[in-house]
């Protein structure tokens, strides 16, 4: 590096490391929050979360073994700002595949909203995949290399298009997924909810992006003489995974906004019920009985289900339950 500015160096990685400790408290609470409120959500819903917060566990370990490599085991050596600890490499591949497995997720919404289009799903699925490829690159060559000047001089272009390809697919799902659900808003009276989830949806995605972006911003301008690219991409993994668990954890709020129409908005926007489910499994264990009686009673009497349905809605509330 031409000069050791220890502020925009060490100081970078610290407020970076703090920052990222934070918003991993959050989601712990968040996860603690999704577990606690959806028992019921299917197993591999549940299975994703799991992984989610297990992944950024161990991102804060690595982020907490990197500062103590840097401030404490070599305290005073402004030799080893250029010395990239395995821990500190690993930051960046457990950052990735915590990513792929967010944009995985919202890119299967994607695919349900617009009836299993497979051209949207596809090259964004792809997108993902090269993503975590050149981020698996960066951390395999800065563990080998442990010199960020000599990784700058070969392998500049793999950082630079894992962070600029992170950036676009959030732009692209984002925009997607605000296209998709202003075409159903336009076929639906559910303006309140997809008005709410609008906004959670362009809400989330900015601000992914715009940390991803800062981040390459950062790298590209400052790289040389600077480690703030490296303190905000501390905080990009939690950004992605609070994302995740806050578009699950909000149907409790949006429940507000019930309608008693028909509609599956809640598997459109939520994939959280188990393929061929039936909808009996929403309702509570002590309501069921009196709901299949009383829908056994009517479809006795009137041919066709539509009564059926009206009379189960009407038992239980909770069956045309939107998001």
């Amino acid at each position: 590096m031409a000069h050791h500015d220890i502020g925009r160096t060490f100081g970078a990685l610290l407020v970076g490391g703090i920052t990222a400790a934070v918003f991993s408290g959050i989601v712990t609470a968040q996860t603690f929050s999704y577990f606690n409120n959806y028992p019921r959500d299917a197993t591999e819903v549940k299975l994703l979360i799991g992984v989610v917060w297990f992944l950024d566990f161990c991102h804060t370990i690595f982020v907490s073994t990197s500062l103590w490599d840097h401030l404490i085991a070599h305290f005073g050596s402004v030799e080893r700002i250029d010395y990239v600890p395995w821990s500190l490499a690993l930051t960046i591949a457990f950052t990735a595949i915590l990513t792929f497995l967010v944009h995985l997720f919202f890119v299967y919404r994607i695919f349900i909203l617009s009836n299993r289009n497979y051209f949207f799903a596809i090259p964004l699925t792809l997108l993902a995949c090269a993503r975590l490829c050149f981020a698996c690159l960066t951390t395999a060559k800065l563990i080998t290399l442990r010199s960020l000047k000599r990784f700058v001089e070969l392998y500049t272009f793999s950082f630079t298009s894992g962070l600029a390809l992170s950036a676009l697919i959030d732009v692209f799902v984002t925009g997607l997924l605000c296209y998709l659900l202003l075409n159903h808003k336009q076929n639906s009276n559910l303006g309140g909810v997809l008005d709410k989830l609008l906004l959670y949806t362009f809400e989330n995605g900015s601000m992914t992006c715009a940390a991803a972006f800062t981040s390459l911003v950062c790298w590209l301008t400052n790289h040389s003489t600077s480690l703030v690219f490296m303190g905000l991409h501390f905080v990009i993994s939690k950004l992605y995974a609070n994302s995740l668990l806050a578009s699950l954890n909000t149907r409790k709020g949006l429940q507000a906004n019930r309608h008693p129409i028909s509609g599956n908005l809640t598997t459109l926007m939520f994939p959280d019920t188990r393929k061929g489910a039936d909808t009996m499994a929403t309702i509570n264990p002590g309501t069921r009985t009196q709901v299949e009686r009383t829908q056994t009673s009517v479809s006795d009497t009137i041919s066709g289900g539509t009564l059926a349905r009206t009379s189960l809605a009407k038992t239980d509330p909770n069956f045309l339950e939107v998001v």
